[in-house]
C-alpha cells in the first residue's frame, strides 16, 4: 500500500467518510472503491444485485449493503491467482471469544486454513481506543453570566463596547485516546478471558485525535449573521415603530386656517359624532395610542445606558459644553488606542472608522441591541433616539463627542463622513454666534509660498493658521445681509480697508508704498463623498464645448472669487499682480533689469497662462467687488448643510443602516479574532486573517457590496472563531488532565 487514500464514492447520501472510517478499521485496507445506495435508492438486501458488477481489480470494491443505518459493506479483490472476500457479520452482543486476542487469533487460523504444520509465527498489531465523551471536570467555554449586568444573564454577554467570543458548546464532541503495541509475535503476550499483559499505561506508542462538533454554537459568528440579516429588511423606521404621535395629532388638527372662525361662528355639531360608539372609538385610539408609546422596544434603563456609553459628555450640563472636546479618552475608563498601530489604521483598508469613533461605538451598539432587545424594532428604536440626539446638538451647538474636527474623512464609511460634516456645522455655527474667537470655523488663509520675517517659523502652511489668535468674523448669510446706509457708501467710496489680517512680510503694494496685507477670508466648503460625486456628475454633463468648459471654470471658481473680495477690501488700490503675489507666487516672474540710470532693478510680470485671453482669474478679477469676508455670501451654509445632513439621517432604514455599519462591525470582529488569537498563537489563524482582511478590504471599499460575498466573509470569520474555540477548548482539557 503507499499509504494514500483514495474514495470513490457513487452516492448521494454523503456517507463517504464513514465508508472511510469503516473499510480502514475493519479490513486494514488504505486503498478503495465503494458503492453505496443514493438517497432515494432502496437497501441492497441480497449479494445477488450486486455480484455481476464486481470486476476483476486489484483495488478492493466495497459495496453497502443491508439497511444503510447497519453501515455493512461487503466487498472482494480479484488479481491473478489471488481472491479476497471481504465480509461482515453484524450482531447485538459480540460473543465471549471474540473480546480479547486469543479467541480473535482462533478465528484467523481457522480462516486461513493454512496446511502447514506447524504454523508459521503469526505477526500482530495491537490498539485499544479510548473514546471521552464527558467533559464535565472541564471549565465551562463560556463565564457564566452577570445577572446583575444590563444584559439580564445572557450567555457569553459582555459590556458595551466588546463583542462576544467563543462557542457556547464545546467545540469538540469526542476525544479518541488510542494506545498502540506494534510488530508483535504470537506468544510475547497473553491476552484471553481470565488474563491480560495489556496494560495501557505500558503501550509503547500513545496517539490522540479529536473529533470536532457539527456547526458548534459560537457567539461572534451569531452576532455577526444576525446584523447580517437586517440588511434584508425593507421597512422604514416609522413602519416599524408606527407613526410619531406628533405626527398623527397633528394630521387630525391639519386644517387650522379656519381655527378663529370656527370658535366664533355657529356650526351645527354632527349627529354621529355625539354618538356614544364614536366617543368611545376614539378613546379607544388615544389609548392605543398611549400605550403603544409606552411599550417602546428599548426600556428606559437599556436607552439610557447606551446613550451614556455613546455619549459620555451627556452627564455634564449640557449649558456648560464650551470646552468639551468633540474628541476625547475612550468611554468606560478605557485607554485611548495607539494611533500608530497597524490596528487602529486598519480601518484605512476596509472604510470603516477609527475604532475609537462615535461611529464604531454605535455600530457595537446597534450590533447588541439587534441580539439581545428585540432585533430590528430595538435597532430602529435606537436610531430614532441618535438621530433626536444629532438634532438636538446642532441646535444647542454642542460638539459631536467622538468625532475628529475638520472635513470629513473620505478615507471613512459614508455615515462616519455625514456625521462629521454636521459636526463642522455646528463649529461653524458656534463660531458666528459666539462672534468672537475661533480658529475651528474661519480660517485665515496665507499664500503657500509667502516668506518674510512678519511671517510664521519657515514650512508653516497657511493651514497652520487655524489655531490664530487673531479675531474676524463669521460672513453673514444672505438674510442676514446688512443693508449699508448712506454713511457707510460714503466710507467705502473713500476705500477704507476691511478685514485686515496682518502684513504680509516687507512686501508693498505695486500702486502706492501701503503694506501688502493678507486679508481674512472663507474657509472652503467641506464635502462628503457623495456630494463630490454630485458635484462632479454636474461637471461633466456640462459637456466639452467651450461655453460648457467656461461655465465649469466660473462653478470652480467660488472660492477664488470670496478670496479676491477680501484681498480688495484688506488692500484698497490694489491690482491682480497683488493678489497673485500673495495667492500664486509662482505665477508673478521676477526678473533682475536696469533702469534709465544704469542701475539694477527687479521689475516683475505675470505669468504666461496669467496673459492667455479669457483667463478666469482676469475674469473674476474684474468681477470681485471690495467686499470683506464677513459680509460675503457664505461659501459653507452651515444651516443648509446641517439640516440636510438630519434629514439623509433621518430617512436611513435599519437595512441601510445596517449597510453603513457593516464596515465598523466586520472591523471591530476582526480586531476581536486578532486579540483571542494573540493569547492562543495559531499560525493557520493568523494566516486566514490575512486573507479575511484582504478579502473584505476589496469588498466593503464598494458602495453596494454584494450580499451572498459579505455572508461568505462572516461565513470565514466564524470558521476562524471555531478554530480558536477548538484550540482552547484542547488547552482547557489538557491543563486538567495534568492538574
Amino acid at each position: 500500500s503507499s499509504g494514500c487514500e483514495f474514495v470513490f464514492s457513487v452516492s448521494l447520501s454523503g456517507s463517504s467518510q464513514m465508508c472511510v472510517c469503516v473499510c480502514v478499521c475493519l479490513f486494514g485496507v488504505r486503498e478503495f472503491v465503494v458503492i453505496s445506495p443514493g438517497a432515494n435508492c432502496e437497501a441492497v438486501v441480497s449479494e445477488s444485485k450486486f455480484s455481476s458488477s464486481l470486476c476483476f481489480s486489484l483495488v478492493p470494491l466495497f459495496v453497502q449493503i443491508q439497511q444503510k443505518w447497519r453501515k455493512m459493506y461487503a466487498g472482494e479483490c480479484q488479481g491473478p491467482g489471488v481472491q479476497t472476500d471481504f465480509e461482515m457479520v453484524h450482531l447485538r452482543k459480540a460473543p465471549g471469544q471474540y473480546t480479547h486476542l486469543s479467541g480473535l487469533l482462533d478465528i484467523f487460523k481457522n480462516k486461513m486454513s493454512c496446511p502447514l504444520t506447524p504454523l508459521p509465527p503469526i505477526s500482530i498489531s495491537i490498539r485499544f481506543t479510548f473514546v471521552l465523551q464527558d467533559w464535565q471536570q472541564c471549565s465551562w467555554p463560556q463565564q457564566p453570566p452577570d445577572f446583575d449586568a444590563l444584559l439580564a444573564g445572557e450567555v457569553g454577554g459582555v459590556e458595551f463596547g466588546k463583542l462576544p467570543f467563543g462557542a457556547c458548546e464545546d467545540p469538540i464532541s469526542e476525544l479518541h485516546l488510542a494506545t498502540t503495541w506494534p510488530n508483535l509475535t504470537e506468544g510475547i503476550v497473553v491476552d484471553n478471558d481470565v488474563y491480560s499483559d495489556l496494560d495501557p499505561l505500558q503501550a509503547p506508542h500513545w496517539s490522540v485525535r479529536v473529533r470536532k462538533a457539527d456547526n458548534p454554537q459560537c457567539l461572534l459568528g451569531e452576532f455577526l449573521m444576525e446584523f447580517f440579516k437586517l440588511c434584508c429588511r425593507k421597512e422604514s423606521t416609522e413602519e416599524i415603530l408606527g407613526r410619531n404621535p406628533v405626527e398623527e395629532e397633528g394630521k387630525e388638527n391639519s386644517d387650522i386656517t379656519q381655527a378663529l372662525s370656527k370658535l366664533t361662528e355657529p356650526a351645527a355639531v354632527p349627529i354621529h359624532k355625539l354618538s356614544v360608539s364614536s366617543m368611545v372609538h376614539s378613546a379607544r385610539k388615544r389609548m392605543r395610542r398611549h400605550r403603544r408609546t409606552e411599550e417602546s422596544p428599548l426600556n428606559n434603563h437599556v436607552l439610557n445606558s447606551i446613550l451614556l456609553y455613546l455619549f459620555p459628555d451627556a452627564a455634564l450640563d449640557k449649558t456648560d459644553l464650551s470646552d468639551v472636546k468633540s474628541t476625547q479618552h475612550s468611554p468606560g475608563g478605557k485607554t485611548e488606542p495607539d494611533r500608530e498601530s497597524e490596528d487602529y489604521h486598519l480601518y484605512n483598508q476596509l472604510k470603516s472608522a477609527p475604532s475609537d469613533s462615535l461611529t464604531y461605538r454605535l455600530a457595537l451598539c446597534v450590533c447588541m441591541v439587534n441580539f439581545h432587545h428585540g432585533g430590528v424594532r430595538a435597532v430602529a428604536h435606537l436610531w430614532q433616539e441618535f438621530v433626536l440626539e444629532m438634532r438636538y446638538r446642532w441646535e444647542n451647538n454642542c460638539l459631536i463627542y467622538g468625532l475628529a474636527c475638520g472635513a470629513p474623512d473620505l478615507r471613512c464609511c459614508l455615515l462616519h463622513q455625514k456625521l462629521q460634516m454636521l459636526n463642522c456645522c455646528i463649529e461653524r455655527k458656534r463660531a458666528r454666534d459666539d462672534g468672537g474667537k475661533s480658529g475651528a470655523s474661519d480660517r485665515s488663509r496665507l499664500g503657500p509660498e509667502s516668506a518674510g520675517p512678519a511671517e510664521v517659523s519657515p514650512g508653516k502652511s497657511w493651514d497652520s493658521w487655524s489655531d490664530s489668535e487673531e479675531e474676524f468674523f463669521e460672513c453673514l448669510s444672505d438674510t442676514e445681509e446688512m443693508k449699508e446706509t448712506e454713511s457707510e457708501k460714503k466710507t467705502a467710496n473713500k476705500s477704507k480697508a476691511e478685514g485686515r489680517l496682518q502684513p504680509h512680510g516687507k512686501l508693498t503694494l505695486l500702486n502706492s508704498p501701503e503694506p501688502l496685507f493678507i486679508p481674512v477670508t472663507q474657509e472652503p466648503a467641506p464635502m462628503t463623498e457623495d456630494l463630490l460625486e454630485e458635484q462632479s456628475e454636474v461637471l461633466a454633463k456640462l459637456g466639452t464645448s467651450a461655453e460648457g468648459a467656461h461655465l465649469r471654470a466660473r462653478m470652480q471658481s467660488a472660492c477664488l472669487l470670496s478670496d479676491m473680495e477680501s484681498f480688495k477690501a484688506a488692500n484698497p488700490g490694489c491690482c491682480l499682480e497683488d493678489f497673485v503675489r500673495w495667492y500664486s507666487p509662482r505665477d508673478y516672474v521676477e526678473e533682475e533689469g536696469a533702469d534709465e540710470a544704469g542701475q539694477t532693478v527687479i521689475r516683475g510680470d505675470l505669468s504666461t497662462r496669467m496673459k492667455i485671453p479669457g483667463n478666469m482669474w482676469v475674469e473674476a478679477w474684474e468681477t470681485a467687488k471690495a467686499t470683506p469676508a464677513r459680509r460675503q455670501k457664505r461659501l459653507f451654509d452651515d444651516t443648509k448643510e446641517a439640516e440636510k445632513v438630519l434629514h439623509y439621517l433621518a430617512l436611513q432604514k435599519p437595512s441601510d443602516l445596517t449597510l453603513h455599519l457593516m464596515p465598523c462591525v466586520l472591523h471591530a470582529a476582526l480586531l476581536k479574532i486578532k486579540e483571542e488569537e494573540a493569547s492562543e498563537d495559531i499560525a493557520s489563524v493568523r494566516k486566514a486573517l490575512q486573507q479575511v482582511t484582504a478579502h473584505a478590504s476589496k469588498l466593503l471599499r464598494h458602495p453596494n457590496p454584494d450580499f451572498k460575498k459579505l455572508e461568505d466573509l462572516i461565513l470565514q470569520m466564524s470558521a476562524v472563531e471555531a478554530v480558536i474555540a477548538r484550540a482552547r477548548s484542547a488547552h482547557w482539557f489538557s491543563f486538567y488532565s495534568v492538574k
